[in-house]
């Protein structure tokens, strides 16, 4: 058994977390897995990666079917909880690049649970369509259509990568300046002319009620921010770390982290800023 968690621990954390969104949950489907396994027959596990991954598919999706009803009454944005992928051998895993992108995760919350189930298998840890045919059920064709309408309902045209360039350190560094010195001309070349960002405080932290949109507004708001941080209390500062595969932004004030950002950048242009403020998806990232 202890064999089996330590080398499929972080394949079932990577798929977990893909499906719902939660670091928390995610956590919690990996640890029921395994204290089920108790009970299974040894004869069973032929082929124990299979049999693994339908064990976590089948607990993700009734969690994120119940977790549907929650969202629906959640207080402004729902964005997924940020994961920290540097240093930490748990995550050995979604290094090697089994990790959707920030915005893609975003884009998830627009599919049914199976059909996230097939894209999260297919397009994130590679699966064949047979197989993923016998971890939820359906038939292989079924799957593909799954993945094809998923791809559809997320904007994904049927030869575009789910793995898109991510931006530099040095694109972040230059970002931060021109906003750091006031530059507007900068900023607003930076943004997609239908930039949109989106805050979630979750009714336990100031945040945007709804996403804001367009250039204009977006460079406002962000320079507004700018102009408050030396008014707020608790010396808050901001550290680049490596967040869900690609350079975030954590800010910090003497009782912890306070935000966390995360861009999503096409063609050079920022097309999606998120801002993740409710306390309880951030608390996990101090550990």
């Amino acid at each position: 058994m202890q064999e089996l968690y330590e080398q499929y621990k972080g394949l079932l954390f990577t798929l977990a977390y893909q499906l719902t969104g939660s670091v928390h949950d995610a956590e919690d489907a990996v640890q029921d897995v395994f204290l089920k396994l108790y009970d299974v027959e040894r004869e069973s596990l032929v082929d124990p990666k299979a049999y693994l991954c339908k064990m976590v598919t089948n607990h993700c999706r009734d969690v994120f079917k119940s977790a549907r009803k929650r969202r629906e009454q959640y207080v402004g944005q729902w964005l997924p909880e940020p994961l920290l992928t540097s240093n930490d051998e748990l995550f050995e895993s979604v290094v090697q690049g089994e990790l959707l992108s920030y915005a893609m995760l975003v884009l998830l919350e627009r599919l049914s649970p199976t059909e996230r189930a097939v894209f999260v298998l297919r397009e994130a840890l590679g699966f064949e369509y047979v197989a993923i045919a016998e971890l939820v059920d359906k038939s292989e064709a079924n799957c593909r259509k799954l993945n094809s309408r998923a791809k559809g309902r997320m904007g994904i045209s049927p030869d575009e990568s789910v793995y898109p360039e991510t931006e530099s350190e040095e694109w972040v560094r230059r970002f931060l300046a021109a906003l750091e010195q006031g530059n507007v001309d900068t900023v607003v070349a930076m943004l997609a002319k239908d930039v949109v960002l989106v805050s979630d405080g979750g009714g336990k932290a100031f945040a945007a009620a709804n996403p804001i949109e367009s250039r204009d507004f977006v460079a406002r708001f962000l320079f507004g921010l700018m102009r408050k941080l030396p008014q707020y209390s608790g010396g808050m500062h901001l550290e680049m770390r490596d967040i869900n595969r690609q350079t975030g932004l954590v800010v910090y004030s003497d009782e912890g982290i306070d935000t966390v950002v995360l861009m999503h950048v096409e063609k050079n242009s920022i097309r999606n800023l998120y801002f993740v403020r409710n306390p309880d998806k951030l608390g996990h990232l101090l550990n």
